[in-house]
């Protein structure tokens, strides 16, 4: 049998399969310190990357866009909307066809990919998922003239619309602007965070682009 530095063949393809599986298991789970942005990223090494792509290519704050992501899925690649009960027992049918690390809709993720020329994108991929959440903060700021670094309202936005947010669809919703004063305030945090460690992981070069 052929060997590979004294390893037989076989022994070899087995850690190749253990160690890639971890590896894939470990891209899919979400992060184990989802309180401090500089652990999440040094645990996820290319989400620094893909956010601060996101962050340069559609002006929207790389702190805003995890607070809001975190909001959404808490960084659940495959999150949905808990289904409806029937009956208060059996389970029925989801609200929504929200899905992903952004919970973005079907209808909206379909504009994302038209008007950004990704048609590859996948809801359950961060890189696509950061993006989306980038290009519609993009929006909103161009519709609804809200500030980048506003989170409060690119929340509200992002939950009732551009149009929405502009008729003003959130005021009697005290859950969603309580919601949005939980992203602000995790932006907030985030910032502080990504600001003491920036230059560390802008040094990581060998981090998989």
């Amino acid at each position: 049998m052929p060997r590979f530095f004294n390893v037989p063949v076989r022994l070899l393809c087995l850690f190749v399969l253990i160690f890639g599986s971890s590896y894939l298991l470990g891209c899919a789970s979400p992060p184990k310190n989802k309180g401090n942005l500089c652990a999440i990223y040094e645990e996820k090494g290319r989400w620094y990357k893909k956010a601060k792509r996101a962050s340069e290519r559609w002006g929207s704050p790389i702190p805003v866009m995890m607070a809001m992501m975190h909001r959404e899925s808490a960084y659940e690649k495959k999150a949905k909307p808990p289904r409806n009960r029937f009956l208060w027992i059996f389970p029925g049918s989801r609200p929504s066809t929200a899905y992903g690390y952004s919970q973005a809709l079907k209808p909206t993720w379909k504009l994302y990919k038209k008007e950004t020329g990704n048609h590859g994108a996948d809801r359950d991929n961060f890189g696509d998922a950061i993006d989306f959440v980038g290009w519609y903060n993009h929006k909103s700021h161009k519709e609804c003239g809200i500030e980048p670094d506003n989170a409060y309202a690119l929340y509200l936005a992002y939950h009732e619309g551009q149009k929405g947010f502009n008729r003003g669809t959130y005021k009697e919703k005290a859950w969603l602007k309580k919601a949005a004063n939980e992203v602000a305030n995790r932006a907030d945090y985030y910032r502080k965070q990504l600001t003491g460690c920036r230059k560390h992981l802008d040094g990581h070069w060998w981090w998989p682009f």
